[in-house]
């Protein structure tokens, strides 16, 4: 597959995660250990870890002005925001792993009865119906996707109670185990990654999709755990989603062009491939 438009969706995405994760990776580099908040199963989209009352979230302060002991609390936050997304980034990839793996056996079963190139168009078009849905919902437009969160609500009444257990987060290991636990929460964003990684056809491809997915998060996870506050306030912007989205919605809509093989595209079909998943391949 292409992974150039799955990071490009997750780097689109990243403004819906600061309103999903922001609470968490600012927990992690405020001043002072972190403690768990109330964290309701039935709005999952809500789920964060509390910033302590009376604990100003860390600010950034450049280095050559800063004292020993102000980097070296910048170095504590850092690793630990780095521990958290390195987790995540984790269970992302064994989700991609387990989704790609089961594509595979459809896919030999579809072989198998001569169903392989149907099998692969249809693929190749739903996942770009799934862009365009992620778009959609990403500006705001169409709120559907919301509804696929609670598929996973089960699970992750299951998970949080161990997450609860892991605040403070104080060391590395903590945050690493809390991203390992945490890219389990039930969101739209990540499913419809998960959707696309399910028709990458391989377990192997299936986990490479979910981590070209979380890289592309990474700038603005990794920028919201050393600057929270003002990054939410930018994400926040109706004007910020609604670009996000749109950019998203191109993807897809690019990749049904693509599979409908219009003719007389000439010189840009090259440039509409890389800017679109490539269709799925057995084997």
């Amino acid at each position: 597959m292409n992974l150039l438009p799955i990071f490009l969706v997750g780097l689109m995405g990243s403004v819906h995660c600061i309103g999903m994760c922001g609470g968490i990776v600012g927990a992690l580099s405020s001043a002072g250990p972190a403690r768990a908040s109330a964290v309701p199963v039935q709005a999952p989209a809500q789920a964060a870890l509390a910033v302590p009352q009376g604990r100003p979230v860390h600010r950034i302060i450049p280095l050559h002005i800063a004292g020993p002991a102000q980097v070296h609390a910048f170095g504590q936050d850092l690793v630990r925001v780095l521990g958290y997304n390195l987790g995540r980034l984790s269970s992302y990839a064994l989700a991609g792993a387990l989704a790609g793996g089961i594509a595979a056996g459809l896919l030999r079963g579809a072989d198998v009865l001569g169903w392989m190139a149907p099998a692969q168009k249809v693929a190749y078009v739903m996942t770009n119906l799934v862009l365009i849905l992620l778009g959609l919902y990403l500006t705001q437009w169409w709120s559907g996707m919301s509804r696929m969160e609670q598929l996973g609500s089960g699970l992750w009444a299951r998970l949080r109670p161990h997450a609860a257990r892991l605040v403070p987060v104080d060391t590395p290991a903590k945050a690493l185990l809390l991203g390992s636990l945490w890219g389990w929460l039930p969101c739209g964003m990540v499913y419809s990654a998960l959707l696309t990684a399910l028709m990458a056809g391989s377990a192997v491809q299936g986990a490479l999709t979910m981590l070209a997915f979380g890289a592309g998060t990474l700038p603005v996870l990794l920028a919201a755990g050393l600057s929270v506050a003002r990054l939410r306030q930018l994400a926040a912007r109706p004007w910020v989603r609604r670009s996000a989205g749109v950019v998203v919605l191109a993807f897809g809509l690019l990749g049904l062009l693509r599979a409908a093989e219009i003719g007389g595209l000439g010189i840009a079909r090259g440039w509409i491939d890389v800017f679109c998943v490539s269709p799925v391949h057995g084997g």
